[in-house]
């Protein structure tokens, strides 16, 4: 039974196609063929007194031919001869057996009439035995001559058109060829090239699967929406952040769509040479429609899609412009693109041009968010496949333990708990492996050995409980999970958060999370009545949030209702701001008092808790790691909080090793 789903197996696999390094290497095999398997050798250099000598004197010439021509004398020994002269023969670097029909050696002359007179002379001496018969041969080796040249013109031949196809290459022509520049260099998906990805490799994105398996199933059944008089769609846009799974959704309708799926990046209409773009364009949609029905994907789409007309440094013939303008055409212009549906990614949808996205063209906008927490566990589950796992690893607790993760880094965290788990020798992943790797990709490589003074670790100690304390104080600030001031990548300490996935945020939401974040700044002020640099990327947080409840959130009472916030793209390039300068000086004094405040709370709090501060600082300087367990302890149950899952390491022996990380990290940075 397996022997026969074995062979039949083989024979479904694709044949190799035929390729002209073939025919090279039949080439070069066969000269390599003759010149092991040619039993005679050439004849051998040697000199007229070592024939008079050795050959002559002994007589062992059978006859000697002047070759006037070319100034050459070839000389003939005896057939029972030629053994005596085997060492001349291995002597020769290129040893092979003297041919037997010769001749074995050869010496250059003068002039023909003195050498014949020499040897004449010399033949004399000689006994009648062993004298030669001379001869001359007057006539060209045309066969050889012409066979010569051949071989040269082929060899340089062969030579131009590998260049040729290898310059040709590189300089952007799809088909190997520097003619075919234009050509489209879409990768085409069928019967005998398909893609093994289908929709159950697809996790956490329910909603975009509803629609784009709409598409595939109108390819299969066409009649179930054509009868009741409905179109489907001609293109669909699917937009999202990076590493949501846009590229992986398109697999998957390559893998289950029965059609061609031609599938290619924007950049690859993009060409040095005027008109490429243009005309991959054409020859792309030239062979969709010999292939409809069919999908044409366009993978970063706003390489070429980008809004027309907002370079400055580019005129309206740019090349991209004109790459786009084509697209426009082939999408909908006056040509039927009847059975071909279009398939395009971008994260930046708010760059492309108005005219791609309008009705006709992209008539479907496709959002792949981040996944929620349950698709979060579902793409955990997709990911879980290849790894051996422990059996009490529970996915509802990862997927818990990384909100605002991608699809994307899902996987890279399971990539990373399995290489943790092998360095630890372990014969299975486990949670604290996940858990490891979580704050390996969030915080960055643990450095034990960095140096640092006392005091610069007293002071990251203050700093970070600094944060612990506001934010479990505070009943919206982010419930806190794990404090460390073990260094990890720039950060000289790091507390990490559970932030709630929620969907609208409030002012005093919003303000909690300001205090806590200026939590660290707000504790060594306090403690050691001054202030380092460790606080930069907490300032930097703080001042972007402050400056969007200004301008974008309308959360200030000075400034109003009122939002800057520009959603479709189009002042990116603007060259003055959309409000006056006394509109901005009243930006900038509004959000310096909203930090003012949240710092000022971060302190009263702190300041009515200073024993829980000290307290919490000295347990990280005897810990270096501490959890939120240890906060329950010092401070109570937070307000209003809810469960937190605990991630404190089971042997609590190793305090230093790290134990959990989610996608909300507080860090203060070195500078």
């Amino acid at each position: 039974m397996s022997n026969n789903s074995k062979s039949g197996g083989n024979s479904k696999l694709p044949r190799p196609k035929f390729s002209i390094y073939w025919i090279y290497a039949i080439i070069a095999l066969a000269f390599v063929g003759l010149n092991l398997f040619y039993s005679g050798g050439g004849p051998i250099e040697t000199n007229f007194q070592k024939v008079k000598i050795q050959m002559l004197a002994k007589g062992d010439v059978e006859k000697m031919v002047i070759v006037s021509n070319q100034r050459r004398v070839d000389v003939y020994l005896k057939k029972d001869r030629i053994a005596n002269y085997k060492k001349d023969f291995e002597s020769t670097n290129s040893y092979k057996s003297p041919s037997k029909a010769g001749p074995q050696f050869y010496f250059s002359i003068g002039s023909p009439d003195e050498f014949q007179k020499s040897l004449d002379e010399y033949q004399k001496t000689l006994p009648a035995d062993k004298q030669v018969t001379i001869t001359f041969d007057n006539s060209k080796n045309w066969t050889g001559d012409v066979i010569s040249i051949l071989l040269y013109v082929g060899l340089i031949v062969l030579v131009w058109i590998f260049l040729f196809r290898r310059m040709s290459k590189g300089a952007g022509g799809g088909g190997g060829n520097i003619f075919s520049v234009g050509k489209s260099r879409a990768q085409l998906f069928d019967k005998e090239n398909h893609v093994r990805v289908n929709f159950n490799d697809v996790a956490g994105l329910d909603e975009a699967k509803v629609e784009i398996m709409e598409i595939v199933d109108f390819l299969k059944n066409p009649q179930k929406y054509t009868e009741l008089g409905g179109k489907i769609p001609k293109g669909a846009l699917l937009v999202g952040p990076p590493g949501t799974g846009k590229t992986l959704l398109a697999k998957a309708v390559a893998g289950e769509a029965n059609v061609p799926f031609f599938s290619l990046s924007g950049s690859d209409f993009v060409e040095m040479f005027v008109g490429v773009g243009a005309s991959r364009v054409r020859d792309l949609f030239k062979q969709a429609k010999e292939k409809a029905p069919c999908i044409v994907f366009i993978d970063e789409i706003d390489a070429i899609g980008r809004a027309r007309g907002k370079n400055a440094n580019f005129s309206g013939n740019d090349e991209r412009e004109n790459t786009l303008n084509q697209l426009l055409t082939e999408m909908d212009g006056f040509g039927t693109n009847v059975g071909v549906i279009i398939l395009a990614a971008t994260n930046r949808a708010d760059i492309l041009d108005r005219a791609l996205l309008r009705a006709g063209r992209f008539d479907r906008q496709i959002y792949v968010e981040l996944p929620d927490l349950n698709g979060r566990e579902e793409i955990f589950k997709v990911h879980l496949r290849p790894l051996k796992l422990d059996a009490k690893l529970d996915t509802s607790f990862l997927a818990k333990q990384t909100p605002g993760f991608s699809g994307a880094d899902i996987a890279n965290v399971c990539n990373e708990a399995a290489l943790i788990a092998a360095r630890k020798n372990k014969a299975q992943v486990d949670k604290q492996d996940f858990l490891d790797a979580v704050d390996r990709i969030i915080g960055g490589l643990e450095k034990k050995n960095k140096i640092i003074s006392q005091d610069e670790k007293k002071t990251i100690a203050y700093h970070e409980a600094g944060h612990a304390t506001v934010s479990w104080l505070l009943e919206y600030a982010n419930p806190l999970l794990k404090v460390t001031i073990v260094p990890r990548g720039r950060a000289l300490g790091a507390a990490w958060y559970l932030p709630e996935e929620r969907q609208i945020t409030t002012t005093e939401q919003i303000m909690d999370e300001l205090s806590a974040t200026l939590g660290g700044r707000a504790s060594e002020e306090i403690v050691f009545g001054k202030i380092s640099t460790g606080a930069l990327n907490d300032l930097e947080r703080v001042t972007k949030q402050a400056y969007a409840m200004v301008t974008y959130y309308g959360m200030n009472k000075e400034l109003g209702n009122i939002s800057f916030y520009d959603s479709s793209g189009q002042n990116e390039y603007a060259l003055a701001k959309p409000y006056s300068e006394k509109t901005a000086e009243l930006i900038d004094s509004e959000a310096k008092h909203i930090i003012e405040v949240a710092y000022v709370k971060a302190k009263e709090v702190l300041e009515q808790n200073r024993e829980g501060l000290n307290k919490l600082a000295e347990l990280l300087l005897e810990k270096e790691v501490i959890f939120s367990e240890d906060l329950e302890n010092i401070f109570g149950k937070r307000k209003g909080a809810k469960e937190i899952l605990s991630v404190k390491p089971a042997e609590e022996s190793k305090p230093a090793e790290l134990a959990e990380g989610t996608s909300s990290v507080e860090e203060s940075k070195e500078e």
